[in-house]
C-alpha cells in the first residue's frame, strides 16, 4: 500500500514555487486588465466627437486616442524625422514630425504628418517633403507617444531637421521653446496629389493576449509544483507479512 510521506525541504520549495506562480500570474492579469482598459479608451475615442483644439491647454488624458482637429500654420523651420519606422510593404523610413501654431494663439501642437521612405544612397540622407503654407486645418488622432525604437548610442540633440530615434513632447518643448499641447496628432487627412507622405498609422500594440498567456503559464507552474509535491510524496510502504 502507499502512504504519504511529508518532506520538509520539498514542501518549502513547493510553497515558494506556488507563491511565485500565483504572484506572477496575478501581475500579468493586472497588466492585461490595464491593457483592456486602454483598448476600451481607444474604442471610446474612435466614436467620440472630434475635439477642436484652441487656445486652451488640453489635459493629455482627456485627449488621448480621441479624434482631434487643429487649425493653424506649420512651423516650417522645425521639422523632425523619426528614424527606423517601417511601413508595411514599403521598407524602412521616417515619421515626419512638425509643430503647428494654433490660429490666434502662441499654443502649438506636434503633428506627425506621415511616413516618408528612406532615400536610396548613403546613410544620413533626408527625404524631401513639402510644407503647406498659410493657415490649414488638420485632422487626426491624439497620441501620447509615437512609439519607441531601440536607441543605439547616445541620442543626438533635438534641433531643426534632426534625425532621431525617439522623441517626447516635453523634450521638443524644451529644445524649441514652444508652448505645446501635451500630445501628438497622427494626421489622418487624405494625402494631397504629389505628396510622398503615407498616413497608414499602425494601431497601438497592446498585447492583451500575450499577458493573458503569460498569466496562464504562471498559474500552470503553481499547479504543477503542487501536484508534483503530492504525487512524489506517496511512497510504497513495506509489504505486509505473508
Amino acid at each position: 500500500m502507499r502512504a504519504f510521506r511529508f518532506r520538509p525541504i520539498p514542501f518549502v520549495a513547493t510553497v515558494l514555487l506556488v507563491a511565485l506562480g500565483i504572484s506572477l500570474g496575478q501581475w500579468q492579469d493586472r497588466r492585461a486588465t490595464g491593457k483592456i482598459a486602454v483598448q476600451e479608451q481607444i474604442n471610446a475615442g474612435a466614436h467620440a466627437a472630434p475635439l477642436a483644439l484652441d487656445t486652451a491647454p488640453v489635459v493629455a488624458a482627456s485627449a488621448e486616442h480621441r479624434k482631434v482637429t487643429a487649425t493653424g500654420e506649420f512651423v516650417a523651420g522645425w521639422p523632425i524625422l523619426l528614424d527606423n519606422r517601417p511601413q508595411e510593404g514599403k521598407g524602412p523610413g521616417f515619421y515626419l514630425l512638425m509643430p503647428m501654431r494654433l490660429a490666434g494663439t502662441d499654443m502649438h501642437v506636434l503633428v506627425a504628418r506621415g511616413w516618408l521612405p528612406r532615400p536610396a544612397g548613403a546613410a544620413g540622407l533626408k527625404p524631401s517633403f513639402d510644407t503647406p503654407s498659410g493657415t490649414v486645418t488638420v485632422s487626426g488622432v491624439a497620441r501620447g507617444t509615437l512609439g519607441k525604437v531601440m536607441q543605439l548610442g547616445s541620442a543626438p540633440p533635438v534641433k531643426p531637421g534632426a534625425i532621431l530615434q525617439n522623441i517626447e513632447v516635453a523634450q521638443f518643448a524644451q529644445a524649441s521653446g514652444l508652448q505645446l499641447q501635451p500630445f501628438f496628432i497622427e494626421q489622418t487627412d487624405p494625402v494631397q496629389p504629389g505628396e510622398q507622405l503615407v498616413r497608414d498609422w499602425p494601431a497601438p500594440s497592446l498585447g492583451v493576449e500575450k499577458h493573458q498567456g503569460y498569466a496562464f503559464q504562471w498559474y500552470a507552474l503553481a499547479v504543477m509544483a503542487l501536484l508534483f509535491f503530492v504525487i512524489t510524496g506517496f511512497r510504497r510502504g513495506p509489504k505486509p507479512d505473508q
